[in-house]
């Protein structure tokens, strides 16, 4: 896969012969999202578990985020993978909103779900993660794993440096989330790794319409009334 040849060490040297060309690629993904997503209008990116089943809770929970935020005008963006990406491009499409998918290359996943309508498939996770941030104006996380973490606590990053302003990260789903917030109050503020004023940028809630509602009174409402994020 590209991330790993960019990534695995192969010698001395190696910058000379191959990695300008793929600095070359890099740009291209980079001009390709730029372009495909500069006038989606209000988005809002909602992450989740590929390996959520069809039929389960949490796949519902996402259909229902997605059908609420096209019903409310704002475009949702996802993974464009299975499970609660698929869901929630699947209750964008149910909701006759904009459904985008920013895929990514590997071993364990086949390409975009049905329900995407506009659909960019990325080599290199750190193009994919820009694309996230520079087009939504805040983040709803649905349960998941490792890669749902990371997109998690890179925004928490990113908002926390004000890499970004004006974002909220709403969590969805509280006996899930509920645990990994008392680890981070009882171990990372009481060691003092983070502030305890760092857990003001997550708000947990228990449903659809609740997650929803969070992003669009804090991002989406100031953007609707001209307000925008800086660049």
């Amino acid at each position: 896969m590209s991330d790993q040849h960019l990534l695995d060490t192969k010698g001395p040297g190696q910058f000379v012969h191959t990695d300008p060309w793929r600095v070359l690629r890099i740009q291209s993904e980079f001009v390709e999202g730029f372009g495909a997503l500069a006038d989606i209008g209000k988005a809002v990116s909602v992450f989740g578990s590929a390996r959520t089943k069809p039929g389960s809770a949490y796949y519902e929970m996402g259909v229902e985020v997605g059908r609420k935020l096209a019903e409310a005008g704002v475009a949702v963006i996802t993974g464009g993978g299975p499970g609660s990406m698929e869901a929630a491009n699947r209750g964008t499409v149910e909701g006759n909103g904009v459904s985008v998918g920013l895929g990514i290359e590997l071993p364990f996943e086949q390409g975009l779900n049905q329900w995407v309508d506009l659909g960019i498939n990325f080599r290199y996770f750190f193009a994919r993660k820009t694309m996230f941030v520079k087009y939504a104006q805040g983040f709803i996380v649905l349960p998941g794993g490792l890669g749902t973490l990371d997109e998690l606590f890179e925004a928490m990053v990113l908002v926390q440096t004000r890499k970004v302003t004006s974002f909220p990260i709403v969590l969805l789903g509280v006996d899930f989330w509920g645990p990994m917030i008392e680890w981070i109050k009882g171990t990372l503020v009481a060691e003092g790794m983070v502030s305890e004023k760092d857990l003001d940028l997550i708000q947990l809630v228990d449903t659809p319409a609740e997650a929803v509602d969070r992003v669009l009174h804090e991002a989406v409402t100031p953007a609707l009334n001209g307000e925008q994020r800086p660049e």
